[in-house]
């Protein structure tokens, strides 16, 4: 992930912490609406920039790439960590 698009998500986080803190939602429904309104705004700024520079700055692929590979390794440590939880368990 780029430094830009940590950044926009960044952006899109604090705009819909701010929008929260004004509106002040009751309910599930309110919430998911001002969470669409932050992820928006920064979607909006992602474009302009993108618009500007003529680079695409969205790399949903190559995140989940990322996403896959970071979960195949914790997957594939499982079974030695099932394994000292049962020596530790032992031991107790």
């Amino acid at each position: 992930m780029s430094t830009l698009e940590l950044v926009l998500n960044m952006l899109a986080e604090a705009t819909t912490t701010e929008l929260t803190n004004i509106h002040n939602p009751k309910n599930l429904d309110e919430n998911k609406k001002i969470a669409k309104r932050g992820g928006t705004i920064a979607g909006n700024t992602r474009r302009e920039i993108e618009a500007d520079t003529g680079k695409s700055y969205n790399n949903k692929q190559k995140n989940a790439i990322d996403f896959s590979e970071l979960v195949e390794e914790v997957i594939k440590d499982v079974p030695e960590l099932l394994e000292k939880d049962k020596d530790t368990n032992k031991k107790k």
